[in-house]
């Protein structure tokens, strides 16, 4: 049943009945917990990825890897990002495979990519939350493409690190070409710092961010997020 799903995939597209591949989804349900298994499964699943087959096939196959991809997975998918009809479900799938061999090869993406290629890379990479993006991304939030900082900017927000802050204080003191993405980001930030209980670097974000010179609402949440730390600390 499973040799029979596979060889369906050869001529595979949205509009064909799923029944055909139930037996792989029935395999991923089957294999988990079994590591040796769900091994032979991945492979499979990489194997025909490799094939000439639809978008639609290499669509539904990166969907099942993102759900049992390991770090073997990663150089195939690594190899899709690149291309623009396969970057989106090849990004989707490195974002949800928690090896970090699927975050480099997300950053080793970055530099080769443009336009919304490289703003859905970025995008994935605060998706996962990867702290060693942190650099890479503060090279672009003054990026010459609008579209291209803003979604750094954003990104970084989503990392949601010390680091990842100071990244923003850093753009904020010079010509950013976003400052309020940059705030909100910075809020963003704070208030994964005060989930972690990085009570003083959740501070420092709250009171730089409470002066005059910002408006009324950016005020107003770093005052809250100054007394959200205040009660912790008690």
């Amino acid at each position: 049943m499973l040799d029979n799903a596979f060889e369906a995939l050869k001529t595979f597209d949205w509009g064909t009945d799923l029944a055909a591949l139930a037996p792989i989804e029935e395999a991923i349900t089957a294999t988990h917990g079994n590591a040796e298994a769900s091994r032979d499964l991945e492979q499979r699943l990489i194997a025909a990825l490799k094939t000439e087959i639809s978008r639609d096939a290499q669509d539904y196959l990166c969907r099942k890897l993102a759900t049992v991809g390991t770090a073997a997975a990663v150089p195939t998918l690594a190899g899709l990002v690149v291309n623009e009809k396969n970057s989106h479900m090849a990004r989707f799938a490195l974002e949800r495979i928690p090896a970090p061999e699927a975050a480099q090869a997300l950053r080793e993406a970055l530099p080769k990519v443009s336009g919304n290629l490289k703003i859905g890379v970025i995008s994935s990479l605060g998706g996962r939350r990867d702290p060693a993006a942190v650099g890479p991304l503060s090279g672009l939030v003054n990026d010459a493409e609008p579209a291209i900082a803003r979604a750094a900017t954003i990104a970084l927000g989503a990392i949601g690190t010390a680091e990842s802050a100071a990244a923003l204080h850093n753009a904020l003191g010079g010509s950013i070409t976003n400052k309020q993405a940059a705030i909100d980001s910075l809020l963003a930030c704070a208030e994964a710092l005060l989930a972690g209980n990085k009570l003083a670097d959740a501070l420092a974000i709250y009171k730089a961010l409470a002066g005059d010179a910002n408006g009324r609402l950016v005020r107003l949440a770093a005052t809250r997020g100054i007394l959200a730390c205040s009660s912790r600390q008690a």
